[in-house]
């Protein structure tokens, strides 16, 4: 059964950000389908800006929602 995980980025630099999204990514399971990630937007764009440019071959898109502090990765089958 496909499922989805949330990270929260809140109180990351940009360098712990990226630490955490290459170990989470490295360490995927298998089924999950979507990633939340949530790196807030009233502190700056720092994160956001980081989260939305981050390429990794397992992340087919992203999903820019109306919630201007979360992007959503939708993970390669």
């Amino acid at each position: 059964m496909p499922y989805f995980l949330e990270i929260d980025l809140h109180g990351h630099t940009r360098e712990s950000a990226k630490q955490k999204l290459d170990s989470v990514m490295k360490t995927l399971p298998k089924d999950v389908r979507e990633i939340t990630v949530i790196h807030g937007y009233r502190g700056g764009t720092s994160l956001s800006e980081l989260v939305r440019r981050y390429k990794n071959p397992k992340i087919e898109k992203k999903i820019l929602g109306l919630n201007q502090g979360m992007t959503v990765f939708i993970i390669r089958r």
